[in-house]
């Protein structure tokens, strides 16, 4: 079986020049925790999950004890302020821009269950030689390729 016979072929994915709002709109509307950000000719330029972004939102604590000479300082960001900080960044900036692991078609469906087991990925897109995204590949099409592949012929 191969990545081919399971990939989604119709990639939700945002553009590097997106914000970190769009990109959180494209998520929310679309119920999607993740998305391959794209340049115009269809290239993998990185990955964005959902972590990455509440990472990036997350408030700022900082916080200096010297039990020395007794000083505390303590001051905290809260989050509607760091959210409106942020919400103009361009997405390539938090985004997983090196090392990204990628399938392609060709490959073969144990590979790709084994990638997704190891990192903990959700998805993983599927690139040709060029680094062009064809499509993506999910825990969920995992499943189901296991169903209807290996459960149905037991019954």
């Amino acid at each position: 079986m191969k990545v081919k016979d399971f990939m989604i072929t119709s990639v939700i994915a945002a553009s590097p020049d997106a914000t970190i709002k769009d990109v959180m709109k494209i998520m929310v509307e679309r119920k999607i925790g993740g998305v391959p950000i794209m340049d115009k000719e269809g290239k993998l330029q990185g990955i964005v999950t959902d972590g990455d972004i509440l990472r990036a939102i997350q408030p700022v604590d900082r916080r200096i004890n010297d039990y020395f000479s007794f000083i505390s300082y303590h001051w905290e960001q809260n989050l509607e302020s760091k959210i409106k900080e942020m919400a103009n960044l361009k997405i390539i900036k938090i985004a997983k821009t090196h090392g990204l692991v990628t399938v392609s078609p060709e490959d073969d469906v144990k590979q790709v269950v084994q990638l997704l087991a190891k990192h903990h990925f959700k998805k993983l897109p599927v690139i040709d030689q060029y680094s062009h995204v064809l499509g993506v590949i999910s825990r969920g099409d995992m499943i189901r390729c296991v169903q209807n592949t290996v459960f149905d012929k037991m019954s």
